[in-house]
């Protein structure tokens, strides 16, 4: 009888362990999920009106921070700890009892909303992430564990950011104009002051240095010489925007990605919002993600080595665009040629050489390309939302190419500076790829 007793119990304890397993089925081990949840934080970099160069500061910590949490419990992937410029080998984190998935979309929200948003602005979308764990039948000790993890793994990582030099530029001298012929000054409609002058004094997470990759001189000005390289190059650009097809007007539109365009009617002037250059690549990441398949850990992996090789290609362009100075398409043309002309797209306020969607999509682009493959054919639909077709690509390689002709049927970039910036995007993405080891591999790629 007592014999039956027991076994009565160990039945009823392995039933009640099979009923809680089965009613705890992990939500958050779900590549799409993680991919919606760097959307939320792009929508938050969209309504807050963050310069492109800033939004690549803000994905790539939070990136970071998610793949250092998930790092701990795939052993297929390494920490950047002692790899990143500055950032030290982190210390061990007690992972006993987390959910290491929900962990690592907390840090990343936590990061995301850290480093330069308004406060509390990602505590709705972490509000939703707790109300799928807790309706996933997830324990309160697993909640509270995962929490802590995030919070803990953070810590580091945020002490880490913050010693990039980013606050100091807050209070740097704005970027002096002067009017000397063939240097950049504001364009219209809303000629604003140039962004992040001194962005090359960011700390950068790969190259040694702002400088390490230094583009040739761009083509000397001169408009007095038709056959000057300068003249023949803005002679290309106003010929191409006074005929553009439909369809080069649709490819300028899809890679236009200019965050906050001026938009002046009457004696009102107010701003439209797109996605940034890296959130428009940011979405790519999750679009590549989706229709390889990959897992979760592969996904966020994805997302953090793209993140970094944008993060340092702007610094790369940003360290030439404020050594060259160099003046713009419109406001060259407007003077020796039309004084009607205005370009397709609206014209970024920072000087144009090199060109920082080209810069960012090429190192972009060599990042994916290490993950996924040369030839993987996608179609990118990121710009839908926004009331823009989608375009198909074969590679991500082809779409870095295809962007630096945008730059140019949007008429805001000489084909010669989209050409040099797409090569030396490309070199900050190798490097990259060559020096990070994400993997546990030989290669460590």
């Amino acid at each position: 009888m007592r014999n039956v007793i027991i076994m009565m119990v160990l039945a009823a304890l392995t039933m009640s362990s099979c009923q809680q397993q089965k009613a705890y089925n992990n939500p958050f081990n779900d590549p799409i999920l993680y991919a919606k949840t760097v959307k939320e934080l792009n929508n938050v970099v969209m309504e807050n009106n963050f310069p492109p160069i800033v939004a690549s500061r803000n994905y790539v910590y939070a990136a970071i921070g998610a793949y250092e949490v998930i790092v701990l419990g795939d052993k297929r992937f390494k920490s950047l700890g002692g790899q990143l410029n500055g950032l030290p080998a982190l210390p061990k984190f007690d992972t006993s009892n987390a959910n290491l998935q929900y962990a690592s979309m907390l840090a990343f929200c936590r990061l995301g909303e850290a480093v330069t948003f308004p406060e509390n602005s990602m505590t709705k979308y972490v509000a939703h992430l707790d109300s799928i764990a807790m309706a996933s039948g997830m324990s309160k000790l697993m909640i509270a564990a995962s929490k802590k993890l995030a919070s803990e793994v953070s810590r580091p990582i945020l002490d880490w950011s913050k010693k990039d030099n980013y606050a100091e530029l807050r209070t740097a001298e704005k970027y002096n104009i002067i009017p000397e012929e063939g240097r950049w000054v504001p364009t219209p409609p809303g000629y604003a002051q140039a962004l992040e002058p001194h962005w090359m004094a960011v700390r950068t997470m790969v190259m040694d240095s702002a400088n390490q990759f230094v583009p040739p001189r761009p083509p000397v000005f001169n408009m007095k010489d038709s056959n000057s390289k300068f003249y023949r190059e803005t002679k290309l650009i106003k010929d191409a925007i006074d005929s553009l097809t439909p369809e080069q007007k649709h490819t300028a539109d899809f890679w236009d990605d200019l965050g906050n365009r001026t938009i002046v009617e009457g004696h009102v002037m107010f701003t439209a919002k797109k996605f940034s250059p890296p959130g428009h690549w940011m979405n790519i990441v999750g679009i590549a993600a989706e229709k390889s398949k990959v897992d979760y850990s592969t996904t966020v992996y994805a997302y953090a080595k793209t993140a970094i090789a944008m993060f340092d290609a702007f610094i790369q362009c940003w360290d030439e665009k404020f050594r060259s100075n160099l003046i713009r398409p419109e406001t060259v043309i407007n003077k020796y040629m039309d004084p009607e002309w205005r370009p397709y797209l609206q014209t970024p306020p920072f000087p144009e050489y090199t060109c920082g969607h080209s810069t960012v999509s090429s190192a972009a682009a060599e990042a994916l390309t290490d993950i996924f493959g040369d030839h993987f054919a996608y179609i990118d639909s990121s710009e839908l939302e926004f009331g823009i077709a989608n375009r198909s690509f074969s590679s991500f390689r082809q779409a870095a190419v295809e962007n630096n002709w945008a730059r140019f049927y949007g008429g805001i970039h000489f084909h010669n500076s989209c050409i040099i910036s797409t090569e030396y995007g490309k070199k900050v993405g190798d490097l990259v790829n060559a020096k990070l080891h994400f993997k546990n591999t030989p290669s460590g790629r």
